[in-house]
């Protein structure tokens, strides 16, 4: 019988990445998370058990390590705010005591590289709780594997993010003093072989376990990345200015200016440039013995995640993780709501193209294709998002045709997704109250469709009634225009005539409750 191995975090960018990997190494895998929904379009979502749990809930746990042999910790709270210290130390301790009480044999966990000489209280807030982290997990009693790797590369990863849009979009920039900084960059195809590796080392080689640091084959300066990132992409040398007077804060700010990683996010990657994060010893290879090859070098690596980003066969993505807001709350009509002023407003679209094109259409929203209608419309909240400190429309979506729940989707995260049938968005956008957006589609008579645009919003305070008010007059031309092009779209796909399309509207009210309407060669580079 092989042996069981839990995976904390499955939903983010390691640990969905990791689960094919142990089982293709012949584990078994039970996926561990708040909501095992978001990886049900998984490809190996029907391989494997789920459970749910919190690991800040220790009353849950016990269910999730029955049986369990070895321990994957991948939670990080990164971007989650004031106070994630704390809550990462108190989510360890939790993990560590219920692997402890299940007899699990061994936990692995991904940290970050310590910069030599430095001592923890210098360190950024995120690298101190990282290592804070697994001390508490090392203190637990079960033979604890501490990886640390510093920048990984890899399609979708937030650090290949920040080096591929800085590079693409300023052939000349000011930058950060931190441009300077050494790391040692790896391959996320390399981080999956020692997490993999870590796992399956015959107990002799892992004795109590310890801190080992994994890296790419060179050391190099975010500058001579940018520059290798140009050269591999085909660009003309960049022209890169350093400058002292930029800050962290200042800093972040300007990496969310340019890249779809936002500034709460950058800020602590930034904050963990301030030291070299370079390996200080070579011993995971008594656990992970190197490939014939070597590690893959920083343009390979590169290389391939291009290619991945090419082929829309970007696995998973940065910002598909847990969002850094609030967990989902139930949508304002379902029948369980049970207080304040919701504002609802549904348009209801006779359109004259198949349902199933229709969907495409649907499914293919946002990104580069866009929302459809009124473009600087999008493109003003996206700004205006960005400059109050949310994501804006940057962060654009895992893959061009397909969606996932839970995929972030530009400023909206996919919270419920029936093919064929029903896309639902909640907002991500900064904005006074919580809002969605549901797109549903049914066949109707002479092979047209039924296609309805839900927008429902809760306001918070004064505010969020003021903001609603506001927006109301842009529904209309914004609603309009997406339900035409839509059905332009579908009809295209199906290769037939535009005839003109029907129209209904219901009116947007203030509604009390309502039910949801029915409605390369080496087969290992596929992990870049």
């Amino acid at each position: 019988m092989p042996d069981l191995a839990l995976v904390s975090g499955a939903t983010g960018y390691i640990g969905g990445r990791l689960v094919p990997e142990l089982l293709g190494s012949g584990f078994a895998v039970r996926c561990m998370a708040r909501d095992p929904g978001r990886l049900r379009d998984h490809p190996w979502f029907d391989a494997v058990q789920t459970v749910r749990a919190d690991v800040t809930e220790p009353a849950e746990l016990a269910q999730a390590f029955e049986g369990v042999t070895v321990a994957y910790y991948l939670i990080h709270s990164l971007g989650s705010g004031a106070g994630f210290e704390q809550t990462e130390a108190r989510s360890a301790r939790g993990f560590g005591a219920a692997a402890r009480a299940a007899g699990v044999k061994r936990i692995v966990y991904l940290g970050g590289i310590v910069p030599e000489g430095v001592p923890i209280g210098a360190l950024s807030q995120h690298l101190r709780s990282r290592v804070r982290v697994g001390e508490i997990l090392r203190d637990s009693g079960v033979p604890t594997v501490e990886l640390r790797a510093a920048v990984v590369i890899g399609s979708g990863s937030a650090s290949f993010e920040m080096v591929r849009y800085l590079t693409e979009r300023l052939p000349v920039m000011v930058t950060p003093r931190w441009v300077r900084t050494r790391v040692q960059p790896i391959a996320v195809r390399d981080v999956l072989r020692c997490l993999v590796g870590a796992a399956a080392a015959p107990e002799g080689a892992v004795g109590g376990g310890g801190v080992f640091d994994i890296g790419g084959p060179e050391v190099l300066t975010y500058r001579q990345m940018m520059q290798r990132y140009a050269r591999v992409a085909g660009l003309p040398r960049r022209l890169i200015i350093p400058v002292p007077l930029l800050t962290t804060g200042l800093s972040s700010l300007w990496v969310g200016a340019v890249t779809p990683v936002p500034a709460a996010i950058a800020r602590p990657l930034v904050e963990s440039l301030r030291h070299e994060v370079v390996c200080r010893n070579r011993r995971i290879t008594r656990l992970v013995p190197d490939l014939p090859q070597g590690l893959l070098c920083f343009d390979e690596a590169v290389r391939l995640a291009r290619t991945r980003l090419r082929d829309a066969d970007v696995a998973t993505h940065w910002a598909s993780a847990s969002p850094p807001g609030a967990p989902s709350e139930p949508l304002p009509t379902d029948p369980d709501w049970t207080g304040g002023t919701v504002y609802e407003d549904a348009r209801t679209f006779l359109l004259a193209a198949p349902p199933e094109g229709v969907w495409r259409a649907v499914e293919g929203i946002g990104g580069e294709t866009g929302w459809y209608s009124f473009p600087l419309a999008w493109a003003a909240r996206g700004w205006l998002d960005q400059l109050s400190g949310g994501v804006g429309l940057r962060r654009g979506r895992r893959d061009p045709r397909t969606l996932r729940l839970g995929d972030a989707l530009d400023f909206w995260r996919v919270e419920a997704i029936d093919r064929g049938r029903l896309l639902r968005l909640r907002a991500e956008m900064k904005m006074p109250g919580l809002g969605w957006l549901e797109l549903l589609v049914a066949p109707a008579d002479e092979g047209r469709t039924r296609y309805t645009q839900r927008a429902v919003f809760l306001p918070r305070g004064l505010f969020g009634h003021l903001y609603w008010w506001s927006m109301r007059p842009f529904h209309s031309v914004i609603y309009r225009g997406m339900a035409r092009t839509i059905a332009r779209v579908a009809r295209e796909s199906a290769g037939r005539e535009e005839p003109r399309a029907g129209l209904t509207t219901d009116a947007a009210k203030a509604s009390a409750p309502g039910p949801i309407p029915a409605g390369g060669d080496d087969p290992r580079d596929r992990r870049s």
